[in-house]
């Protein structure tokens, strides 16, 4: 299926992933569609949060708002990691003041192998129609990323059946039926490459992976449940750049820099710009890694934490970007500080 979009303005973000020479680093912040715009509010008072989701036109004006709000250098398209599960048949609701809980979590090792990834991009077809008019709509502007949760992360939130600070429900499980979680995790993988490959098809020109609770694993454990299913992910996407965002798992950024095929990888701020260089060689593109909460200090402090970053990151592999999304009472002029202060960039001031 070819759709005839329109030519990309500003590919600063893909010539970065391609490790292009560039003139400044690109910039865009994980979940800048969303809770901290007002426009954004707006629609939330009318609708609710998977109406939002589930309607492309939605999806659409969320993904633009802060395009034209903030102007940064790539669109990610609005949706939620939990659309994987839904999509295996796990019901997901948005709690106010919970997040998300699930219905029917995943309690049994029969629960576990009735899980199979089937017709995945048909059931998630929403997505698709999102990102292709979001394609459209933005005109080239700049370019959409598509996403998905990693195997790891969505079954931790389809045993434990809602956030966690420590998901010791889905490590238990895990460590007592691992034959089950393997089970798991392989239709997940499957469900993720398909759901990516739909999302690519569908006009997305980048796709992250997020795998916002590996972090939670010890070493070991990274290279036994989240590693070899990352892997097969990145190796599976060759249509379009992937990031890989395995937070907290800073343990593993020399073995996933060598290891796998991603274009790119994600720094939350508890490591040093240093240190993330050192561990990948100075050989791959790396995002991140300003703490979201650093949004909230003075303007001209942004201004200068920010400069700082890039100093320490270099201009080139380079995005700038937060270490994890963006949270809901940050000041948009905050934010716009953030932008524009890596828009502005250089090297001599």
């Amino acid at each position: 299926m070819s759709h005839n979009f329109p030519e990309l303005k500003n590919d600063l973000l893909l010539r970065t992933l391609n490790g292009e020479e560039v003139e400044r680093p690109p910039v865009w912040m994980m979940r800048q569609a969303g809770r901290y715009l007002p426009q954004y509010m707006k629609l939330r008072k009318k609708y609710t949060f998977f109406e939002r989701v589930e309607t492309p036109e939605l999806a659409c004006e969320i993904t633009i708002q802060p395009i034209d709000e903030l102007e940064p250098d790539a669109a990610i398209i609005f949706s939620d990691i939990l659309t994987i599960p839904q999509a295996l048949g796990i019901d997901v609701d948005l709690v106010k003041d919970v997040g998300p809980v699930m219905d029917n979590p995943i309690r049994s090792v029969d629960d576990a192998f009735a899980i199979f990834a089937e017709d995945v991009p048909e059931k998630l077809n929403h997505v698709m129609e999102a990102i292709t008019l979001t394609r459209k709509e933005l005109n080239g502007r700049v370019p959409l990323i598509g996403f998905a949760g990693a195997p790891w992360t969505l079954f931790c939130y389809m045993v434990q059946g809602q956030g966690s600070k420590n998901f010791a429900k889905a490590k238990a499980f895990m460590y007592q039926h691992p034959d089950a979680a393997q089970h798991v995790m392989k239709e997940l993988t499957k469900a993720t490459i398909d759901y990516l490959k739909a999302q690519i098809e569908a006009g997305a020109q980048v796709v992250q992976l997020f795998d916002s609770w590996s972090g939670l694993l010890s070493p070991e454990d990274f290279n036994k449940w989240a590693m070899p299913y990352l892997m097969e992910i990145c190796d599976a996407i060759d249509e379009v750049p992937v990031i890989l965002f395995a937070k907290g798992s800073w343990y593993a950024l020399e073995r996933l820099s060598f290891k796998s095929n991603a274009s790119a990888l994600g720094l939350d701020w508890t490591i040093t710009p240093e240190y993330g260089r050192e561990a990948t060689r100075g050989n791959t593109v790396l995002q991140g890694n300003f703490d979201p909460s650093k949004l909230m200090m003075p303007r001209e402090e942004i201004r200068r934490q920010t400069k700082r970053m890039i100093d320490r990151f270099g201009t080139q592999k380079y995005i700038a970007n937060l270490g994890h999304g963006i949270l809901p009472n940050i000041a948009v002029d905050n934010a716009r500080t953030f932008v524009d202060t890596v828009k502005e960039y250089s090297a001599t001031d």
